[in-house]
């Protein structure tokens, strides 16, 4: 119950901050604060801090560095991302390496491990994911505006700037909580795959937020299922359910066609 609890919060928030991020084409951030998120949990796992609590800042200051990597010409936003998460990566295998072994909380996080989460790594999933959803609802507007045109939200007196850093700091907080349920290696995924299925369905930024919110539940609830039934690795399982759902729709739409 504490995993379904936790999942099924975290996949709300990562569905929102998932349509975001696909419809500015930044998909791949997500996968990039992944390898930092990792990089993070596994110096504090050899350190012996709280995962989370040391993870989040770190995840958080480093969306700042992309996105100011971004802002600069001489730097492409796919090489700046590619920068941090191969450093992040290479760090995190770097402290691994020097202790003695890969032990289980790094296995936990690299893959993910839902059904052994603890009663308090709930309690903070279900805070910042019911925060993050909140957030996005408050300033749904602003982040309309700077997804589909940021010169046309600056022009409007809208601060991007501050938005951006908002946005970032959402982005962050849902990959480092969904590390616990995908792991490092699959959480962009959550954030992708319900999008793109909503995109093949409806057209409009409302729409297709309501129905990858939809997918990303129904998906997460489905996957849990199939897992538990035959004792499959539960975030590989919830992606394949989410990709055998984006086939069948782009399925449908080719049928229709």
């Amino acid at each position: 119950m504490r995993g379904f609890i936790a999942g099924l919060v975290i996949s709300i928030s990562a569905a929102l901050i998932g349509t975001a991020l696909v419809l500015r084409r930044n998909a791949m951030i997500g996968d990039g604060l992944s390898h930092v998120g990792f990089g993070a949990f596994a110096v504090a796992t050899v350190l012996n801090f709280a995962p989370l609590e040391f993870a989040m800042p770190i995840v958080i200051i480093m969306s700042f560095l992309i996105l100011r990597l971004n802002s600069q010409n001489k730097i492409q936003p796919d090489a700046a991302i590619a920068m941090v998460s191969a450093g992040a990566l290479a760090l995190g295998t770097f402290v691994i390496s020097i202790t003695r072994g890969v032990n289980t909380d790094i296995n936990n996080y690299l893959f993910g491990s839902i059904l052994s989460i603890s009663e308090g790594d709930m309690m903070i999933s279900l805070f910042f994911s019911v925060l993050v959803i909140g957030i996005f609802i408050g300033c749904y507007n602003k982040i309309f505006a700077l997804t589909f045109d940021e010169d046309f939200a600056k022009s409007i007196g809208i601060k991007t700037n501050l938005y951006n850093a908002i946005f970032a700091v959402l982005c962050s907080v849902v990959v480092v909580l969904g590390m616990r349920l995908m792991g490092s290696l699959l959480i962009s995924s959550l954030i992708i795959f319900p999008t793109m299925s909503a995109m093949q369905l409806v057209k409009t930024f409302k729409k297709v937020i309501f129905i990858s919110v939809l997918v990303s539940v129904v998906c997460f609830m489905i996957g849990m299922w199939v897992s538990y039934s035959l004792s499959t690795p539960t975030g590989s399982t919830i992606v394949l359910v989410n990709l055998a759902v984006f086939i069948l729709v782009r399925l449908v739409r080719w049928v229709q066609k």
